[in-house]
């Protein structure tokens, strides 16, 4: 055993163990130009389809970002929609009343309690369609206007009685439109030649 320690001793001393220090393990010639180029090359074109990789990325994430902003807008304008399509049913209930009343308060009937129910209905109705407007809800009025089917319903046919065959004659039920996109049809009666 005593032995065995004094080898390892005179092997250190002597220098026979070779370590990571030792010169012998470096590269004896240096990268050729050759290979630098070479090496320059694969880092230019990964340096290359990163840009592009970044440039794709950027251009992604612009477009979903106007995507989400369209999205956020929509959502604005047409978050009442529902509401709207609820409100214009009390709408037509009012303008039914106003029009039962002004049948009732005609000049030969001179009841001024009706009268002032009248003007009053009347008021909140032309109050009501402001407010609408104000917020971007239109009453259609197709009346002497080309059917279309995003707009309208047809209920009924008409015989075409000085109108041109096609085009919408009465108005069954108001439509109407929040921003220009369609909420609620109008159910119309459209013109069609009279078959004899």
């Amino acid at each position: 055993s005593p032995c065995v320690f004094s080898t390892a001793a005179q092997q250190r001393s002597t220098g026979d163990e070779c370590g990571p220090e030792d010169p012998h393990d470096e590269p004896k010639h240096p990268l050729s130009d050759c290979a630098l180029e070479h090496k320059a090359i694969k880092l230019e074109e990964q340096v290359r389809d990163l840009t592009e990789r970044y440039r794709k990325a950027l251009a992604d994430s612009e477009n979903v970002r106007r995507r989400t902003q369209k999205f956020v807008e929509d959502a604005k304008l047409f978050g009442i929609q529902s509401f709207c399509r609820d409100l214009v049913e009390v709408a037509d209930i009012l303008e039914k009343t106003a029009e039962s009343a002004a049948g009732e308060a005609e000049p030969t009937n001179p009841n001024p309690t009706l009268q002032k129910i009248y003007e009053g209905l009347s008021l909140i109705e032309a109050k009501l369609q402001s407010v609408f407007a104000k917020h971007g809800l239109q009453k259609m009025n197709p009346v002497g206007g080309r059917y279309d089917p995003y707009d309208h319903e047809i209920v009924c046919h008409v015989p075409a009685e000085g109108m041109q065959p096609g085009t919408i004659a009465l108005v069954t039920q108001d439509g109407y439109k929040l921003h220009g996109r369609t909420i609620r049809h109008a159910l119309v009666g459209v013109a069609v030649e009279s078959q004899e």
